[in-house]
């Protein structure tokens, strides 16, 4: 089993402030009268009040539920995930770095594949690790984080955790389960598996049994940014044995989840057929942006995401059209890493289909097919 830096071991730290809803059903009624914290402040809100409404208000005044237990019942209920096997925090952003804040100590050693998504490696050297980059495989085709290379370097490097984003970002490419339960295996016992699956929403294979399962030495994170569109609001949970869970409890920010947020995640959760909806509509028009480029001669990667990735000849190439389409204000992503740079992301959103929209990139094709 993976091991944890030794100051998260024995009773400490605890969270000191566990806030009125924790604490409401830890005594197991209400409590009305707020008369210790910041929760029971009677700021009238009179412009918060004439330009969102009163209902917004209701969530302003308190901190979040710091188990944010409305959400993982909807998670649990809907996913088949036990609820003790659920954590919820602000994006995958967030739990990534708190993953790294409970598993890793400055000078540890992680991996994660060169150019594979960078919020990881900041996290990673911010906190002190030394980062191991191994390359993507790529062939006709395929653009994929190089399973055996991870492994390899983790025991190489007697690396402390290995980071994956499955469905991969940048390039879109989808390992399968047993693929991954082969990588945990051959990974050394004290190597944590990172597993990012911010974009498996989009899996065909989604409601699969494998998606709500708790995998020993990985944690495993998810998102609402990204099928649920609440990307402005931060919130996303991991899905972990519920002792690797209580750690990260122990490292956390008590408050990272607003009630605001907390309680907009719950009415998306409660519109599954909206999400569903959203997932299938973003999934064709994937494939028909996909099946755009691939007609005009461009080297589209598959994804099982919600982006298709376009592979040009060069980096230079990708540079400068990536450049004149935000030049004629079109953000598109072309990653940062120089292993990548040739590669450019588009989100399959319906203006992406707009007719003219990317008409550099169109041409760039055209000219180097």
């Amino acid at each position: 089993m993976p091991s944890y830096p030794h100051h998260l071991t024995g009773d400490g730290p605890l969270n000191p402030f566990p806030g009125i809803k924790v604490l409401e059903r830890r005594i197991g009624r209400e409590i009305p009268h707020r008369l210790g914290s910041n929760e029971g402040l009677d700021m009238p809100h009179r412009a918060l009040r004439e330009h969102f409404g009163d209902a917004v208000v209701e969530h302003v005044y308190c901190y979040g539920d710091a188990e944010a237990l409305g959400v993982r019942q909807r998670l649990s209920a809907q996913q088949g995930i036990p609820l003790d096997h659920l954590l919820v925090d602000a994006g995958a952003d967030s739990l990534i770095a708190l993953a790294l804040r409970t598993t890793c100590t400055p000078g540890d050693t992680v991996v994660s594949t060169a150019g594979t998504y960078p919020t990881f490696g900041y996290f990673a050297k911010g906190q002190g690790c030394h980062l191991v980059e191994p390359s993507y495989v790529e062939a006709p085709g395929l653009l994929a984080p190089d399973l055996e290379a991870l492994a390899a370097a983790a025991h190489q490097e007697n690396a402390q955790l290995v980071y994956l984003a499955n469905p991969d970002n940048p390039s879109g490419h989808l390992h399968s389960d047993s693929a991954i339960l082969k990588l945990r295996d051959a990974l050394p016992d004290t190597c944590w598996l990172l597993l990012d699956e911010a974009y498996g929403d989009f899996r065909d294979d989604a409601n699969g049994d494998f998606a709500a399962k708790a995998l020993p030495g990985v944690i495993r994170l998810r998102t609402l940014s990204k099928a649920h569109g609440l990307a402005g609001l931060r919130i996303g949970y991991a899905i972990a044995d519920p002792d690797v869970l209580a750690l990260m409890m122990k490292v956390r920010i008590h408050y990272a989840v607003s009630t605001f947020t907390q309680a907009a995640a719950e009415v998306v959760l409660d519109h599954p057929d909206e999400v569903n909806q959203h997932i299938a509509e973003v999934k064709a028009r994937r494939e028909q942006l996909a099946a755009y480029f691939q007609a005009l001669g461009a080297d589209v990667l598959p994804s099982a995401t919600n982006f298709i990735g376009i592979r040009l000849p060069t980096a230079e190439l990708a540079e400068r059209v990536n450049r004149e389409l935000l030049e004629a204000g079109r953000l598109i992503a072309r990653p940062a890493h120089p292993a990548l740079g040739h590669v450019l992301r588009i989100t399959a959103v319906a203006d992406a289909l707009e007719p003219g929209q990317l008409a550099i990139l169109e041409q760039a094709i055209k000219e180097n097919a």
